[in-house]
């Protein structure tokens, strides 16, 4: 992390976990265990119908709430999506785009990313952003390329001052619920090519203040270690986001 010119994130990725009520109950006893740890923001994106219950329940604490996904219209017959503006209305400020798994199972592209992206950024959000390769790209040698065509694709039409509201989360996908983890030396790496690829699209001020996290499995065991990275400025977090003790202890790394 490198403190003095860019903000530390631990953002929590619930994906299709918890109920509003198990909800309320988890930021209740999430709460006073981050209170006042305020080197980081500290953020959970939850399930839709959670969005509500969790602003609710945050009030008052340094927990701010995103959500998992947001559609690139406005609004329209898109059965089951969710716009921008129901998700500023439910009281998000986050939102996540762009992850393995609804490129992966939902069919989202390159393209549709950088649609959303626009979007929820049009919307008033703040985006984070997830690149990464796949387990055969990396052994192909090709990491590089991936994670670069990913970014530039996602930010085609971003501008600078749009760019203060997104964050690079770089998800190894073969370190996506594998319980394997990229070593700090290569989250460090990749980190530093999406940094490289922030500063040819826009300017070295503008990559040297750019947020990248690490999202791949990074849990209360490794996060110090990933953390001390100086390209690691955060994570996005998947299953240690669902434990108060080891999300709380991922939060104390990054203090």
């Amino acid at each position: 992390m490198n403190k003095a010119t860019r903000r530390t994130v631990i953002a929590g990725n619930w994906k299709m976990n918890m109920t509003p009520s198990q909800t309320k109950e988890f930021i209740k006893e999430l709460a006073p265990m981050v209170a006042g740890k305020d080197d980081c923001d500290i953020v959970l994106c939850v399930p839709f119908v959670d969005i509500a219950p969790a602003v609710e329940a945050a009030k008052g604490t340094n927990i701010k709430v995103g959500a998992e996904n947001v559609h690139f219209a406005k609004n329209g017959a898109y059965t089951g999506e969710i716009s921008a503006e129901m998700l500023n209305e439910c009281g998000a400020e986050y939102v996540v785009i762009g992850h393995s798994e609804r490129r992966q199972y939902f069919g989202e592209t390159n393209e549709t990313v950088n649609q959303r992206v626009k979007a929820a950024l049009e919307g008033g959000l703040k985006v984070i952003l997830c690149v990464g390769e796949l387990l055969a790209e990396r052994e192909q040698g090709i990491t590089e390329e991936i994670v670069s065509l990913q970014t530039k694709i996602a930010l085609l039409d971003v501008t600078a001052e749009q760019l203060k509201n997104v964050i690079i989360a770089y998800e190894p996908v073969w370190a996506i619920g594998t319980g394997k983890t990229a070593t700090p030396e290569q989250a460090d790496e990749v980190c530093g090519i999406i940094r490289g690829v922030i500063a040819k699209l826009y300017s070295a001020e503008a990559a040297e203040a750019f947020t990248v996290q690490y999202g791949g499995s990074m849990n209360a065991k490794n996060a110090a270690e990933l953390l001390s990275k100086v390209n690691v400025d955060g994570g996005l977090i998947g299953g240690a986001s669902l434990k108060t003790a080891d999300f709380t202890v991922i939060v104390d790394a990054a203090q």
